[in-house]
């Protein structure tokens, strides 16, 4: 099925990151920080595989704590295959983003284009998430978009890197 406005959206969120480009960078190419601020809250994230380079990507299961939660994979978990073309060191990261499900509501591959820009007083962090499958409410993927963005703030502001 062709994407169309009814099926396909973009989603987007910002937050400032009172950090420097390079540890806000560095927090998307790490394993350890990556799964500690990409689950949003009320999940927790275990790779499967990862290779945080340009032209690697990573299997990310999201494992969620309120069993009420609908998941896309199976009944407390949503896995997503990110493959990353681009990884441009202060300025751009793109992942292509597929989740593991049975669903056609879920179906096809989202863009996430992440957008680091040097401001005062830190970094601004812009997520524009493009044809966002249609089973992914606005409403939880903006929240859980925010929820990750906070997430981030708290590892990489805490000083040392987020240490």
């Amino acid at each position: 099925m062709k994407p169309t406005r009814k099926t396909r959206r973009t989603d987007h969120a910002e937050r400032l990151i009172a950090a420097p480009l390079v540890d806000v960078f560095a927090a998307f190419t790490s394993a350890d920080k990556l799964a500690r601020w990409l689950p949003p809250e009320g999940a927790t994230g275990a790779f499967e595989h990862r290779d945080l380079r340009a032209g690697g990507g990573f299997r990310l299961r999201l494992t969620f704590d309120d069993p009420d939660v609908e998941t896309k994979s199976d009944d407390d978990s949503d896995v997503v295959d990110v493959h990353i073309p681009v990884l441009d060191e202060g300025r751009l990261i793109v992942w292509e983003v597929d989740f593991v499900s049975d669903d056609p509501r879920f179906s096809g591959t989202m863009a996430m284009h992440w957008y680091l820009s040097r401001q005062p007083g830190g970094t601004l962090v812009t997520i524009d998430a493009h044809q966002v499958p249609p089973g992914i409410s606005a409403k939880d993927h903006e929240a859980g978009l925010t929820s990750s963005l906070a997430n981030l703030a708290t590892v990489v502001e805490g000083g040392a890197g987020g240490a």
